[in-house]
């Protein structure tokens, strides 16, 4: 039978820990990654090759013709699809373009390494919106090499949203997003995101709040099988405590429960923001929480363990009714430990593993 299409992972910050973590995946996890390659530059990642290793035997990489191609390469190599027209800027005239690649200075933050960055994310989103890969996992980008690439997006999620709503034709409001943050004990998903502390509260309006009930229902719905059970949190200590610290909860979030319940959501709030997370740990009593803003809702889950933490977008489609899957690690690029050696790969082999549960594929 012919196999379905291949699972795309970018390699993130040059920079950064992102292309180490994706040659250790390939490496540790050959058995996860079948079907998966990394599009890029194939000398940056023969770099990252080197820290991916037993020791022993630098991990091989595959240069790949095409995407396809990635069901062929074999178990414990890393498939690369060089990215179509990349250029680095030059900065020197005794280097290539391939060699400047591999000679990126690790954690210096660079405008060359933010432009190869998005470009990369970009060529993904656009084959996955196309339907010539499966979905697509991203290793961590750093914000601050975008801005000065002039990338006029705050992150990954803003980026695809701006695609997805590009390739169906419709506006960004009409391509509504929101970041779920889960590993094994808890799930999370955002009414905001990448917003100041002011500008987020702002954005727990009633249309907001219930806009995220229903996009975090129907894509549990999709992810368990079943209607999730949904904890909503409150915006303030208490839940505002009947009005006495903050009438939030009574003229916003506890009205846009009400209508997503009459939409047949099993919602339930708002709880004590203080308590919600301990009381959904493990899914004992709710399958998610959906928070107010982002810190509300990423410590509680980061404090678990960033490790098997993965972070997925919910509500991204290609305008015809097919999901754009996408999960990235659940950290940053760590700039301080980049080129050592010894960062950890758990996050990104339990993001394929939870993009390929999207897609339907066995374990």
């Amino acid at each position: 039978m012919p196999h379905p299409l291949a699972l795309c992972i970018t390699p993130g910050d040059p920079a950064g820990i992102g292309p180490e973590i994706v040659a250790k995946a390939f490496a540790q996890a050959p058995d996860v990654l079948r079907g998966c390659f990394c599009v890029g530059d194939v000398a940056l990642m023969r770099r990252a090759s080197a820290l991916a290793g037993d020791g022993v035997a630098q991990l091989p990489v595959a240069q790949l013709a095409s995407a396809g191609a990635a069901w062929d390469a074999p178990p414990r190599c890393l498939p690369v699809l060089p990215l179509p027209g990349a250029e680095l800027q030059k900065n020197t005239d005794s280097l290539s373009n391939s060699e400047l690649f591999a000679h990126i200075p690790y954690g210096i933050l660079a405008k060359n390494s933010g432009k190869f960055s998005v470009d990369c994310v970009t060529w993904a989103a656009r084959a996955a919106l196309r339907g010539e890969v499966a979905a697509l996992v991203t290793a961590p980008i750093h914000k601050e090499a975008w801005a000065l690439a002039g990338v006029p997006f705050a992150g990954h999620t803003e980026l695809l949203q701006s695609q997805a709503a590009l390739h169906a034709r419709c506006s960004v409001a009409e391509m509504p997003v929101r970041m779920m943050l889960a590993n094994e004990e808890l799930r999370t998903v955002l009414v905001s995101i990448h917003l100041s502390l002011k500008d987020a509260l702002a954005a727990v309006t009633h249309d907001n709040v219930l806009q995220t009930l229903r996009i975090t229902h129907a894509s549990l719905l999709k992810i368990l099988g079943r209607a999730p059970r949904i904890a909503v949190a409150g915006l303030n200590p208490h839940a505002g405590e009947g009005g006495l610290f903050g009438r939030e909860e009574i003229d916003t979030i506890n009205p846009a429960i009400a209508a997503a319940r009459a939409q047949g959501i099993d919602a339930h709030g708002a709880l004590a923001p203080d308590t919600v997370f301990m009381r959904s740990r493990g899914f004992a009593r709710f399958d998610v929480v959906v928070a107010m803003y982002h810190d509300q809702g990423l410590i509680a889950v980061k404090y678990l363990g960033v490790d098997k933490g993965v972070n997925v977008t919910l509500g991204l489609h290609d305008g015809q009714g097919r999901a754009l899957v996408r999960t990235s690690p659940d950290h940053g690029t760590a700039f301080d430990i980049a080129g050592q050696g010894v960062a950890d790969a758990a996050s990104l082999i339990e993001a394929v593993r939870q993009a390929k549960r999207l897609l339907g594929w066995p374990d």
